[in-house]
């Protein structure tokens, strides 16, 4: 069923969208080097909501320049206290304008406006206090060597920071990429994705009215083929920190090597979501639906793999269909929108493509896989049972609203299925039999087990995975890693 559209002509939003939206470089908004721009499109409707400044090689230069300039004079020399002070009244900033900033997100993203309300917005606020809390905390140790030496660690901000950030969260991943670097002080060149440029361009007008100095944070947007690679090449680029496809990831880390950049990449998910029979079905087929269906599907982590214990699986594909029917589509602005749009025609149509080949690999479609309406790019939820382990919807990361439901025997079994794709981020398991839960977490490879659970997440506990699904962690004191460097010194005391 589709919601109904509502006005928000005369928002906040929709009139700093009616702005030229020129790059954020040195303190600036400026017009790209070329003069070129793009059009960014309302993923609900199809039509044109801004005209972005397409950035390329030369803005890249003028922007890395600037961020060193920030880094090697206010911010890196700067009281700790301090930074971590405007960055916590750039959080608050941020919640000053919560409406604008939610609105604007579920506009441009196509995002539900109620679901980014809940999570999105808070959990971008709920990172950057945490990080501002641990600017002045950020410390060494002193290591005893020898009587005649004073021996101790110091941790030293990176540097200049190329933070490229994926088009699902924008705003949510985005501010973990730029909470932990500012608060170890390094400077940032952000290159958001193209299709949902805007909340960054917002959120960095917001930090230069808190106070941050001009060139810590800067934002060109543009293709990834031309900012990402330019970025990634720099040679004045000490880190790289990417969200997005193991594809890009690859070609990241070959960049990186021109000049040993350190590189943490948080990348795909083919998440398995594990019920046993033993499970309580109502709450883990509600959980499951969930864990698919949230954001369209567009999540890193989404459990795309929903594995049955034989005796349950019926009961358990039941149920997710009947969640799949229920689910309101519409109109993302609508708080009674629970599935919003996919991000792109493009993206669409991919999916539509991967329902077509689970059906001709012989899966069987139960509910879902057309597209709603004819504008905007919707897609029904979609479940596919009587999946085989091998087939490619069971493989190959879809990133939409599709769920295959696979059959398995005993906890062998499961645990061979789980663990046999390419990803390695996120896992989930369903039983009321404890040493059972932590016998499959313990062998699950995932950087995440949700037990009894699914698809939380919080800025205080590690996030990432292995192999296609990235390298390095995310959030908690992983995130200081990422942006400092131990510096050991020795300093002589007989003399």
């Amino acid at each position: 069923m589709m919601s109904v559209a509502y006005d928000f002509a005369h928002s906040p939003a929709t009139e700093f969208m009616a702005r030229p939206q020129h790059l954020l470089i040195d303190g600036r908004r400026v017009p790209s080097s070329s003069g070129r721009t793009f059009k960014s499109l309302n993923p609900a409707t199809g039509q044109i909501i801004a005209t972005i400044a397409e950035g390329g090689e030369a803005d890249v230069e003028i922007a890395v320049a600037a961020a060193r300039r920030a880094f090697e004079g206010p911010w890196r020399t700067m009281r700790a206290s301090e930074r971590g002070r405007i960055l916590m009244r750039w959080a608050e900033l941020l919640k000053l304008n919560a409406e604008e900033i939610i609105e604007l997100e579920s506009i441009d993203a196509g995002k539900p406006i109620a679901a980014t309300t809940r999570q999105d917005f808070p959990a971008a606020v709920d990172t950057l206090t945490y990080y501002a809390g641990w600017a002045d905390k950020i410390s060494g140790d002193v290591v005893p060597v020898r009587e005649d030496a004073l021996t101790y660690t110091v941790r030293e901000p990176v540097g200049v920071v190329a933070a490229i950030v994926p088009w699902n969260f924008p705003l949510m991943i985005g501010m973990w990429k730029l909470a932990p670097a500012l608060a170890c002080g390094c400077t940032i060149v952000m290159k958001p994705a193209e299709l949902t440029s805007l909340s960054a361009l917002r959120i960095a007008e917001f930090a230069l009215e808190a106070g941050l100095p001009a060139g810590v944070f800067n934002v060109v947007t543009g293709p990834g083929r031309v900012v990402g690679d330019a970025l990634v090449n720099h040679p004045d680029v000490d880190k790289v920190t990417f969200t997005g496809s193991p594809g890009v990831g690859r070609g990241i880390m070959k960049g990186a090597a021109s000049n040993f950049k350190r590189v943490s990449l948080e990348l795909g998910g083919k998440s398995a979501n594990v019920i046993f029979d033993d499970a309580d079905l109502e709450a883990a087929s509600k959980a499951a639906a969930s864990g698919i269906f949230f954001n369209a599907g567009q999540v890193c982590s989404a459990g795309s793999r929903v594995l049955v214990q034989e005796r349950a699986y019926d009961e358990v594909v039941e149920r997710l269909a009947a969640r799949a029917k229920s689910i309101r589509i519409g109109d993302p602005l609508d708080r009674n929108t629970a599935l919003g749009p996919v991000i792109s025609e493009k993206q669409m149509k991919s999916i539509l493509d991967y329902v077509e080949i689970g059906q001709k690999e012989g899966a069987r479609l139960v509910t879902g896989g057309e597209r709603v309406g004819d504008r905007g790019y919707f897609i029904s939820p979609t479940v596919f049972a009587d999946v085989a382990h091998e087939m490619r919807v069971s493989q190959e990361e879809i990133f939409g609203p599709v769920v295959s439901v696979i059959k398995f025997t005993d906890e062998a079994d499961a645990l061979r299925i789980a663990n046999g794709t390419a990803y390695s981020l996120a896992a989930g398991v369903w039983s009321r039999d404890i040493g059972k839960l932590q016998r499959f977490a313990k062998r699950a490879r995932a950087g995440t087990v949700w037990m009894n659970t699914y698809g939380y997440t919080d800025v205080r506990l590690p996030w990432g995975g292995e192999r296609d699904s990235g390298l390095g962690r995310e959030h908690g004191t992983a995130a200081l890693d990422n942006f400092t460097e131990p510096k050991a010194v020795w300093m002589n005391l007989a003399v």
